[in-house]
């Protein structure tokens, strides 16, 4: 009897102490979080400093669950910040008007916030963390050249996607970062209106 009514406290013990069932996240709301988080973190301590494991902290997630979501840094900043993660809706269209849509894209965007945009991260990044810029421009790559896809023909498709990205990446630096010559004293108009033609010969012509 002693044992049976040893059992049944345990039994009423257990029924209380047991530790309630974990409380299943919203997958929506968690990469919502995550993605909130990461701006914060990329603003604050820039791309090459943000770390996983802080910006799990920051959303209240694990840092499993952050991997689960976007599988490396690379990826959470670029479908965190401006910039990369517009990019599908301007390449879909019309692809003899791809031009002006990147053209203009690029130039509002860079306008508005270049602060956050992925191309003058990879520029700041390869200053002091060649490792991080290089992981960046890979991700940053890969990601533009899957887009494009079945937009522009032909099998030189990686080469001037990367010819893109350069012409792009020298178009920051003189104008977003290092602010001097005839490029930043332009108006977004005249920007946009030279960036055109030179656009078109890298994707259609």
């Amino acid at each position: 009897m002693y044992s049976k009514r040893m059992g049944s406290d345990l039994s009423a013990g257990q029924a209380v102490t047991k530790p309630p069932t974990a409380r299943r996240r919203n997958p929506e709301a968690s990469r919502t979080a995550i993605l909130a988080a990461a701006r914060a973190a990329f603003a604050e301590q820039g791309y090459a400093r943000a770390t996983m494991r802080d910006i799990a902290r920051r959303a209240g997630v694990t840092h499993g669950l952050v991997t689960l979501h976007f599988t490396s840094k690379e990826q959470l900043f670029l479908a965190a910040v401006p910039g990369h993660r517009e990019l599908p809706d301007v390449v879909a269209g019309d692809p003899a008007l791809l031009p002006e849509r990147v053209a203009t894209a690029y130039v509002d965007r860079m306008e508005k916030g270049a602060d956050s945009d992925p191309l003058v991260a990879l520029l700041r990044s390869a200053a002091s963390n060649v490792d991080a810029a290089t992981r960046l421009y890979a991700a940053m790559q890969e990601n533009s050249i899957a887009l494009y896809e079945g937009i522009l023909p032909g099998e030189d498709l990686a080469a001037r996607v990367e010819l893109l990205g350069a012409q792009l990446i020298g178009v920051t630096f003189s104008r977003y970062i290092a602010r001097t010559g005839r490029l930043a004293q332009m108006s977004p108009t005249e920007l946009r209106e030279h960036l055109i033609p030179v656009l078109r010969a890298i994707l259609i012509d």
